[in-house]
């Protein structure tokens, strides 16, 4: 890993030959083995610098987004402006464009957002600038939240090395596949907001939207839907703007860049034992630990699998490792929308390239146990019924997406002043075929109803 802050000498090749020098002092992204994005100083001035590494394909890369943000600005739309080009002495084509200060994007100030109805407006600031990036015939590739930044009251486009840029303006088929990357982010069950979005866009481009296009936007949402969930949890596996992987001799781990800001990541790994061992122990088995502790002003959990010799070693070094399983299970959950604890680390440590313990870290969430809740004198039989329905709608979410939990008992249920959430998922499954999905569907239905109405007379 680079020390911050470091000099990036730049050759330029355009728009004159100079020689350049950048103060790199924070990576933004990392594609290992395609490019590398940094926050920089030159002359004084915040730039951004992306470095194509691949060995074949950097310099058409360069050119993709050198060319498009020329291209989206002669069209008269928004995005950073490029400054130069050139290569380092090592061999490495660099791009330096400048940098939008005081802003961020939208996708941080949507998850930043508790009011559906300001998530709402932000959406519908996109889809209108979409719109005009459609009429000029320009299509997002990897449309997200993340490639729109919002500063001084203006919508910029980033990431136009994934843009397409055509020779008229984009047809209806296209132009719903797009807006349908762009629903994703609205829950399902909220129907009149899908459609407010649809209909906003429509009227942006001058068009009507009928039953047939209504048709054609929830296959596509469909589709994208599935698309965008694979690509967030490869995503989630890398350096990038929200996550930092730590890859030594020793360990291998990815981390939430806000649970280790302004911390060493390496320190929490070395002394994660012993933090354990002085934090609130909440259970220590044969499979594994578990402990509640504050770290970096944070309340968190963590799991710790236990070393259990060299078969399982070799197991799950094969297999991958449970918390390496449960990140990916969390952040999943999270992306469809399903209460879970916020997975904000996992930890595996090798022994000579085999698998010996591993960590899962998530935020702390106050709550009672299902059973307590049911249990307790004080709920009122409304409290009750409305806790059972969201439970119920819970179970439908993960049934829609054919995802069991395998261990659904109360205790992996917690009550809390947003609803239920959903815990120790180590034994998650997320089926392909419903003929494997359905009976261990049955078994999680069975367990939980169990547990309801031992507590109180009524039922999912």
């Amino acid at each position: 890993m680079a020390e911050f802050p470091f000099q990036l000498v730049i050759n330029c090749t355009y728009p004159r030959k100079r020689t350049e020098r950048l103060l790199c002092v924070a990576l933004l992204r990392a594609i290992p083995g395609r490019r590398k994005v940094y926050d920089a100083l030159w002359d004084n001035k915040s730039v951004i610098a992306k470095v194509f590494s691949h060995k074949i394909s950097a310099r058409r890369h360069l050119k993709r987004e050198w060319h498009g943000l020329k291209r989206l600005t002669s069209h008269g739309l928004s995005a950073p402006e490029p400054l130069f080009y050139g290569h380092t002495e090592d061999g490495q084509w660099v791009v330096v464009v400048q940098k939008i200060t005081e802003s961020s994007t939208i996708l941080d100030i949507f998850l930043k957002t508790p009011d559906p109805t300001k998530k709402l407006s932000l959406l519908v600031l996109i889809c209108k600038d979409m719109a005009k990036q459609h009429t000029k015939g320009v299509l997002q590739k990897d449309l997200h939240l993340g490639n729109f930044l919002l500063g001084d009251d203006k919508l910029f486009a980033l990431d136009v090395g994934q843009m397409q840029f055509l020779r008229r303006e984009a047809d209806r088929k296209r132009s719903i596949s797009q807006l349908a990357m762009l629903a994703f982010y609205l829950p399902d069950s909220n129907t009149q907001s899908i459609r407010t979005l649809c209909e906003e866009y429509f009227k942006a481009r001058g068009w009507r939207f009928g039953k047939a296009d209504q048709i054609s936007f929830q296959k596509q949402l469909a589709v994208h839907k599935k698309r965008l969930l694979r690509k967030g949890l490869k995503k989630c596996m890398r350096t990038n703007k929200r996550h930092l992987r730590i890859k030594t001799g020793r360990y291998i781990s990815v981390f939430d860049k806000a649970f280790c800001q302004q911390t060493a990541p390496l320190g929490f790994i070395e002394k994660i034992d012993k933090l354990m061992d002085e934090g609130q122990i909440l259970k220590k088995g044969n499979t594994c630990y578990v402990s509640r502790l504050t770290w970096n002003g944070k309340d968190v959990v963590v799991k710790h699998y236990n070393h259990k010799g060299f078969i399982h070693s070799l197991r799950h070094t094969i297999k991958r490792s449970r918390a390496h399983r449960g990140w990916l299970h969390g952040h999943r959950l999270g992306m469809l929308g399903i209460a879970t604890p916020k997975p904000l680390a996992y930890i595996e440590q090798l022994k000579k390239k085999l698998l010996w313990k591993s960590y899962l870290v998530t935020e702390y969430v106050e709550g009672q146990k299902l059973h307590d809740f049911l249990r307790n004198s004080n709920i009122t039989s409304e409290q009750r019924l409305m806790v059972t329905q969201q439970i119920k709608k819970l179970l439908d979410k993960m049934g829609k997406h054919r995802i069991t939990h395998g261990d659904l008992k109360y205790t992996n249920i917690l009550i809390t002043d947003n609803g239920p959430v959903l815990t120790d998922l180590d034994s998650m499954k997320v089926h392909k075929w419903a003929f494997t999905y359905e009976p261990r569907q049955k078994k999680d239905i069975e367990r939980i109803t169990e547990t309801t109405s031992n507590s109180y007379d009524g039922s999912l």
